[in-house]
């Protein structure tokens, strides 16, 4: 897409789209803001809505839907077996992935699950560019081992690394060197990895993995979950793509892979997911058990209104203007921060902006929580609901250790076509003033923590009374303002 200039005022993201529903959104009072924070057990995902005024917390399940999406849902097929509208669905597939055999299943995790049930031994390793929470909570349950082959840069908050997201090659060839092809299960690369910054893979990277899983025999996966942002990136940043469309690079991404899932909550701005299969043996096992834990083949506990959306979202995500507009307005709320001096992952990923908690509270050690600590304290101040991706989101040992993540990071998500640009410019702003005042914040410890996935339903409080004195200082700084 051609750049547009302004002449007259400085540039900012243009929207492609313009706004014909509208949600109405509500600011408590920071009195009220900390009370509810208290009951939701200073989590944000234990929130209610109502309480909430910009819901950063994730894209999955709340990117504005099209008009042509909403009207493809009034013209569904009911069946309970055999819906026409699976077929669209199917048929679409076939035409942008180019796999013949499909089975949906009612979100990514579900595919994560049926993967780990016919795939996966008991001691049998996952290696992988970058684990997703629910993903290796599957292989651990299934008794396997995840292992992360990440490019070193990927570890680096701040890099120039355009695909932060790629797997080490040289890695990737010495751990099955030396593990043998018989301890792998399969071999997961994840678009726009999720839990360190979104940062994308290059379609050279995936290419050059496929080679070597071709050369030892090994099956080979992709979670396309976040593709829409992730082939924004190979676009722009990828110097073979730049003279490609949008549906070429995803055919040649496509090619490399036996299996593709989705969660179609992320990739198509509507609910449901599934899974593409390459091999008609692969697809016949899992279709097989389906009706155990999803639903018949043809609906597979997705309602077939959703379908219908998944259909036309799938087709809409081949549109570059509407696969930019998250990357850009993220890679502009990432630039206002890191002008005032804000530690943001850099360069800009997908899915949302991630400030670098470690050094935005460098007095809050690990085991504290930083990015909960900055999630906590920017709700209070700010109605804003973000989510935690480090310590907290990773689970005990099996000897009841704590695992320190290699980033603390709090995610602010900007789900496509939901947020305006001074929706942003407010967050930016009560961002900033929170980094100012950044020594007013402490830790937190957990009251209740559950033993799987604790960051969803954990509770915490605040270690002394930090957050006593932060709403105090917003009180002097903002006065009677919201």
């Amino acid at each position: 897409m051609p750049p547009i200039k302004f002449v007259k005022s400085p540039s900012v993201p243009l929207e492609m789209h313009k706004v014909r529903i509208v949600q109405k959104l509500t600011l408590l009072p920071i009195d009220e803001r900390v009370a509810v924070n208290r009951e939701a057990g200073n989590n944000a995902h234990l929130l209610k809505n109502e309480h909430v005024f910009l819901d950063m917390l994730t894209d999955s399940g709340v990117n504005a839907m099209s008009d042509r999406q909403l009207a493809a849902m009034m013209a569904a097929d009911d069946a309970y077996a055999g819906s026409a509208s699976f077929y669209k669905l199917e048929k679409k597939l076939q035409e942008i992935f180019g796999m013949e055999y499909f089975v949906p299943a009612h979100q990514g995790r579900a595919c994560e699950h049926l993967l780990c049930e016919l795939y996966l031994k008991p001691g049998q390793f996952v290696p992988m560019n970058h684990h997703f929470t629910t993903a290796r909570a599957h292989i651990l349950k299934k008794e396997g081992i995840v292992e992360e082959l990440l490019l070193e840069e990927g570890w680096k908050p701040q890099s120039d690394c355009a695909f932060k997201g790629n797997i080490d090659l040289h890695k990737l060839r010495a751990f099955i060197s030396e593990k043998g092809r018989d301890a792998i299960a399969f071999v997961r690369m994840e678009a726009g990895t999720n839990l360190i910054g979104g940062q994308p893979v290059s379609l050279e990277n995936i290419q050059d993995v496929a080679q070597i899983c071709k050369e030892n025999g090994l099956k080979y996966v992709f979670d396309a979950s976040l593709l829409a942002d992730n082939l924004y990136f190979m676009k722009t940043r990828e110097e073979p793509c730049k003279n490609m469309s949008i549906p070429d690079i995803t055919r040649r991404i496509c090619d490399c892979f036996d299996i593709i899932y989705f969660s179609a909550r992320k990739l198509t701005c509507s609910r449901g997911g599934g899974m593409c299969f390459r091999h008609e043996s692969d697809y016949t096992k899992i279709r097989e058990l389906t009706p155990l834990y999803e639903g018949f083949s043809t609906y597979g506990g997705i309602s077939v209104r959703e379908i219908e959306a998944m259909t036309i979202g799938l087709e809409e995500s081949m549109d570059e203007d509407m696969i930019s507009q998250g990357p850009i307005f993220i890679e502009e709320m990432t630039r206002l921060l890191t002008d005032k001096g804000v530690p943001m992952v850099t360069p800009a990923g997908g899915l949302g902006v991630h400030i670098d908690c470690s050094q935005f509270l460098p007095h809050v050690p690990p085991l504290q929580y930083p990015g909960a600590a900055v999630a906590c304290a920017l709700y209070l101040v700010a109605g804003i609901r973000g989510t935690e991706r480090g310590t907290l989101s990773e689970d005990r040992d099996e000897n009841g250790n704590e695992v320190t993540a290699k980033m603390e990071l709090l995610r602010l998500a900007l789900p496509r076509r939901v947020f305006t640009l001074s929706q942003i410019h407010y967050a930016v702003d009560r961002i900033l003033w929170l980094h100012e005042n950044r020594e007013l914040i402490g830790g937190l410890q957990f009251t209740q923590e559950p033993s799987v996935l604790r960051f969803f339903f954990g509770k915490l409080e605040p270690i002394g009374d930090w957050q006593d004195k932060l709403v105090e200082k917003f009180k002097e700084d903002f006065g009677d303002s919201l």
